[in-house]
């Protein structure tokens, strides 16, 4: 019979000889994982090749627990030269699907345009426009900056100019000629009826105060058609130059301005043309030369509108003013030689109505 301190020396040499044979097997395939972990071949970019993953997979596979799967882990590497940087993680089941990662540059959807940096960005390009050429008029009225200069279009336009500072005093001495002659009818009006008055009162003077009269009369009625051939010719010469040449004008401001930037931008290609070209320099001399080129054309169209402009309204000028002082110089011809027939005539002949005092137009039904 055996002893039984025999027995438990041997059960408990049995167990300690069990546990240390467990723990070699447990220390062993940790080893093995990390050695497999840090075996993973990985290219320059940070990729997993994948002629090895399988064989990492299988190994992995035998040193996990069996209820924790290897679809459901993830590796994160964070580094290439230690093996201690292996880390596995799990995650949510992803199936079969694997994550590749791609080498390359990274490309980035384009994002929504903000309203905001557009607007920013047209006030600074209007911030530095206004700028380049405030600068660019100071130079010219200091006379240290260039200006382009179209001498032929230059002088019509100087030529307009002083035509419409001309054009403005007829038209404003032929108002106040209006305007008194106005006056000068209403009093020979009120006068014919005065004589008219004393004609039928005064028995002795009858005739004398008749035939006084009649002439104011006759001379109010002559004034009237000579005043409406003269508002006529206001209303004519009025449109001439409020809208016609003040058209005109317009666009030649606009040439101005247009002209102005021509000058600030190519002012500005020449002082990057007269510096050094490095690396730095090159790019603004391409874009100062390529915001040149794009002026230069808007300079050379808006040119050829003022000059096609200038043309027509030269003509239409010539027409228009001819008609109107052919008028007027008959109308004011037949009114002092008192040929009122010829006055009348003169209305016929550029279709003017005169309006009868104290008679409103007709309506439309009127006219229907």
């Amino acid at each position: 019979m055996s002893d039984p301190s025999d027995d438990s020396t041997t059960l408990g040499a049995s167990n300690a000889a069990t546990e240390e044979q467990d723990s070699e097997e447990s220390t062993m395939d940790q080893e093995s994982l990390k050695n497999s972990a840090a075996e993973i071949p990985v290219t320059s970019n940070g990729e997993v090749e994948d002629a090895h993953e399988h064989g990492f997979s299988r190994d992995l596979k035998r040193s996990l627990p069996a209820g924790l799967g290897l679809s459901e882990t993830q590796i994160t590497s964070h580094g290439f030269d230690s093996t201690k940087e292996g880390v596995i993680e799990s995650g949510p089941f992803q199936g079969s699907q694997r994550m590749q990662q791609k080498s390359g540059p990274v490309i980035l959807a384009d994002e929504t345009k903000n309203p905001a940096m557009e607007k920013l960005e047209l006030v600074r390009k209007w911030s530095l426009n206004t700028y380049k050429c405030t600068r660019q008029i100071i130079s010219e009225k200091l006379g240290r900056g260039s200006r382009t200069v179209d001498l032929e279009l230059e002088a019509q336009i100087d030529i307009l100019r002083e035509n419409k500072r001309k054009y403005e005093n007829i038209l404003k001495l032929a108002q106040t000629l209006s305007s008194q002659l106005f006056q000068m009818i209403h009093t020979q009006r009120q006068l014919g009826d005065a004589f008219a008055d004393l004609s039928l009162k005064s028995l002795e003077l009858h005739e004398e105060f008749g035939y006084n009269a009649d002439t104011q009369k006759l001379l109010a009625k002559n004034g009237e058609t000579l005043l409406g051939a003269i508002n006529f010719f206001i209303a004519s010469v009025n449109t001439l130059v409020s809208k016609t040449i003040e058209d005109t004008l317009m666009t030649v401001k606009q040439y101005e301005s247009v002209r102005i930037e021509y000058d600030a931008y190519r002012t500005d290609l020449e002082e990057l043309n007269l510096g050094p070209r490095d690396a730095n320099t090159l790019p603004k001399i391409e874009q100062s030369q390529h915001l040149f080129q794009a002026h230069k054309e808007k300079y050379d169209k808006i040119r050829n509108d003022v000059s096609i402009k200038l043309k027509f309204l030269e003509e239409n000028k010539v027409k228009v003013l001819h008609n109107q002082l052919v008028l007027f110089h008959n109308a004011i011809t037949a009114y002092f030689a008192g040929n009122q027939k010829q006055l009348e005539q003169t209305l016929k002949q550029f279709h003017i109505k005169l309006k009868t005092p104290g008679v409103d137009a007709p309506s439309w039904l009127e006219e229907q």
